[in-house]
């Protein structure tokens, strides 16, 4: 018998079909003598319609009660799983975030977890009952509801995973696990039946939208054994564990792309101490969430800096840098919305040489130009043109030997 944490996303509850196909699946894992613990996102598309609803009272609504309002799409479906689950006889219970005791910070729309208590679901797991708690959400410390941002029931997954010391945290999904690519522009692209927390991580970060961040730094912290596979079929799909020997046999383990990007130059800046932090700080203060950064030295003095942001965050990073730049003197600022980003990750970096070598000659020789460079230990990260990001993709799959078993 396993304590086993199973979290399904909007698209597998996305109507009453689907939910009883989740209530069945619940099922038989209880059936097989797991106890079991699920988590729900809202319907599919309910989070959106809960954000119109919104916008139609308030131009810009208060945050606190914007988390009560969205918090009610994750409340819906875990109630309706109970029920379902209750017409089949089986022993379920219902319960949100707070009575999970998911304390958070009181960052309202993207709040971090600081503690979970998790008393509630041991109680409930004791008396032998197939525990449904609401995904996405809990409260601070004064009993305010909060929200975990976007993705946040992979996160609420994993957290209580490890709260309660689950053997397992299964991600059901519309994907049947992490690919070497994303299959809709690499036809050759082939799943991995296992991938390490860091290259995870990586991955998460640039652009594989399979699961949330947070939720992976979860897994790693706590040691959590994450097995993402699709609700819509019984097929083994990809373990995300700890990095072991045979990981390193496979130099790159994925392809990834993100078009959601940006990069934005601030060209002769006297380079002198304290210019960055005057460039970047109200950047911080807005928010605004930034990426790569090169500085390029020039004679006189002076330096250019180009840095990337996301696409939404465009306009506004650009206004708040034209006046930056009339503050520390720099010549002028110009940016590009048509950039991407394609990295290759992989543990087995760490102990190869050649990899960015091979990355830029086969760039080149589909004369693709790269625009910025960044790397970490097991990632090598390129801007190019955008209307590249397909080509980029299939050639480096091919030249990394990923396309074959």
């Amino acid at each position: 018998m396993s304590l086993i944490v199973q979290k399904f996303g909007g698209t597998s509850v996305a109507d009453f079909e689907r939910i009883r196909s989740v209530a069945k699946r619940v099922a038989k894992s209880f059936d097989q003598g797991n106890d079991v613990v699920v988590i729900l996102s809202a319907m599919a598309g309910v989070t959106d319609s809960l954000l119109h609803m919104a916008n139609q009272v308030a131009v810009s609504p208060d945050k606190r009660e914007l988390d009560v309002l969205l918090a009610t799409g994750e409340q819906t479906t875990a109630a309706l799983l109970a029920m379902t689950l209750q017409s089949m006889s089986y022993p379920a219970k219902s319960i949100l975030g707070y009575q999970a005791e998911i304390i958070t910070n009181r960052n309202h729309g993207s709040a971090r977890i600081v503690k979970i208590g998790a008393n509630r679901i041991k109680e409930l797991i004791k008396k032998r009952n197939i525990v449904v708690v609401a995904g996405f959400q809990g409260c601070d410390t004064e009993g305010n509801i909060t929200t975990l941002g976007r993705g946040g029931s992979d996160t609420s997954a994993v957290a209580i995973a490890a709260a309660i010391k689950a053997d397992t945290c299964e991600i059901f999904t519309d994907v049947d696990g992490i690919y070497t690519a994303d299959p809709n522009i690499c036809k050759k692209a082939r799943k991995l039946s296992a991938i390490s927390y860091d290259e995870m991580l990586e991955m998460s970060g640039l652009g594989a939208k399979v699961l949330q961040i947070r939720s992976v730094e979860f897994a790693k912290k706590y040691n959590v054994s994450v097995h993402v596979r699709s609700s819509f079929s019984e097929e083994e799909g990809t373990m995300v564990v700890n990095e072991d020997s045979n990981m390193e046999s496979l130099v790159v383990s994925g392809i990834t792309h993100n078009k959601d990007a940006a990069r934005i130059t601030l060209k002769k800046v006297p380079d002198q101490p304290g210019i960055a932090a005057k460039i970047f700080s109200p950047i911080s203060n807005a928010k605004i969430l930034v990426d790569m950064i090169i500085q390029n030295t020039r004679a006189g003095g002076l330096t250019d800096l180009t840095f990337t942001v996301s696409k939404n965050d465009f306009r506004k990073a650009m206004e708040i840098e034209n006046r930056v730049a009339k503050e520390i003197g720099a010549e002028k600022v110009f940016g590009d919305e048509n950039i991407a980003k394609v990295s290759v990750t992989g543990v087995g970096m760490r102990s190869h040489s050649g990899v960015a070598s091979k990355m830029f000659t086969t760039l080149s020789n589909e004369n693709i130009n790269i625009l910025m460079i960044s790397t970490s230990e097991i990632r090598i990260s390129c801007i190019i043109e955008e209307k590249y990001t397909e080509l980029a993709v299939q050639v480096l799959h091919k030249a990394f030997g990923l396309d074959k078993d």
